[in-house]
């Protein structure tokens, strides 16, 4: 259930005003007037600089690819990765400030990527660093998004004992933690080993294929955008070197939508004082903290108790709704 809820406005930068073109393009190739050391003149650079390196591809699967890189130097609040879908179509991956390695869902079999890493500071790119890859190839063997359990599926059967690794990582108890009109949380837990990173699949409303990528180190996830009333299938995929390890799945429909409130108040009014939890969570100071004219990085608090986790909901520029699950330890997040 919503506990409570901050709202602000924000107006983001105007193009002309902030010096970029009408329309960022993604670059194919990197800018030859972009070079890392020359963005300020080393009067202007703070003592310590953060700097982005070694951008490599890690693995890579049909669909699929995971990026790896370091910062040896200063920290960066967040990352931005760009890229263009097999359309052609400019494609951009928020990425938290603490991670150094993402996984890409959603990619064509066979075709070359070309990424770009910018690391941001102050809502602004401070860095640039790209790398290409290649995806695998899809063939007969490929496991399509599955509409149940295969019978013969075993975690097992993925490596021979001679060459399964000494503490095999293992995925257990699935479960629904919590369900709304739109969303579904789900929680898990690794008994044994670790996960590089996790891949949830699940086919949408419409019946088209979904994936979303999970850090590693996750054991919940918020699922967005459900449809009322209807029963979705999740699989969650552990992930180690770029290779499927160990699967679990369960059955979920999505809650029965409410009334709206006229009002719009707060949810926590439907509750009386004596239903209450003795420690409330409370949100507090959501504010802009820094604007692009194509993104703006929010932050706020929790003075009071922690929250599960959080949604971000906002409409775009054509007016259809958006929503981004945050999670519950965030207190800032990049709206791209």
């Amino acid at each position: 259930k919503k506990i409570d809820h901050v709202s602000t406005d924000v107006v983001t930068a105007d193009r002309e005003a902030a010096g970029v073109p009408e329309e960022l393009p993604l670059p194919t190739e990197e800018p030859e007037d972009e070079k890392h050391q020359t963005q300020a003149p080393p009067s202007a650079t703070t003592p310590s600089r953060a700097v982005l390196k070694d951008l490599r591809v890690s693995s890579s699967t049909p669909d699929s690819m995971q990026l790896q890189w370091s910062v040896p130097a200063a920290p960066f609040d967040s990352f931005m990765l760009q890229y263009r879908d097999a359309q052609g179509q400019p494609q951009a991956l928020p990425i938290d400030g603490g991670s150094r390695s993402v996984t890409v869902p959603g990619l064509s079999p066979s075709r070359r990527y070309r990424f770009h890493l910018y690391g941001l500071q102050g809502g602004k790119r401070v860095y640039h660093t790209s790398t290409e890859g290649v995806t695998g190839e899809g063939d007969a063997s490929e496991e399509p998004l599955p509409s149940e359990e295969p019978q013969q599926e075993k975690p097992e059967t993925e490596s021979t004992a001679s060459e399964a690794i000494p503490v095999r990582p293992v995925l257990e108890e699935l479960r629904v933690s919590s369900v709304t009109p739109n969303s579904a949380q789900l929680q898990w837990s690794v008994p044994e080993g670790s996960f590089d990173s996790f891949m949830l699949q699940y086919r949408d409303a419409q019946g088209q294929p979904q994936a979303l990528p999970i850090d590693g180190g996750s054991r919940s996830v918020t699922v967005p955008d459900l449809s009322p009333s209807h029963r979705y299938r999740f699989h969650l995929y552990g992930l180690r070197g770029g290779k499927r390890i160990d699967r679990v799945s369960i059955d979920t429909p999505s809650e029965e939508p409410q009334p709206e409130d006229p009002k719009g108040e707060d949810p926590q009014i439907e509750a009386t004082p004596s239903e209450a939890p003795l420690a409330r969570a409370v949100l507090r100071d959501l504010k802009v903290s820094s604007v692009t004219p194509n993104s703006a990085q929010l932050q706020w608090s929790v003075p009071e108790g922690p929250f599960d986790s959080f949604t971000l909901q906002y409409r775009d520029a054509q007016g259809q709704p958006q929503a981004l699950p945050i999670d519950g330890g965030s207190r800032s997040v990049t709206v791209p």
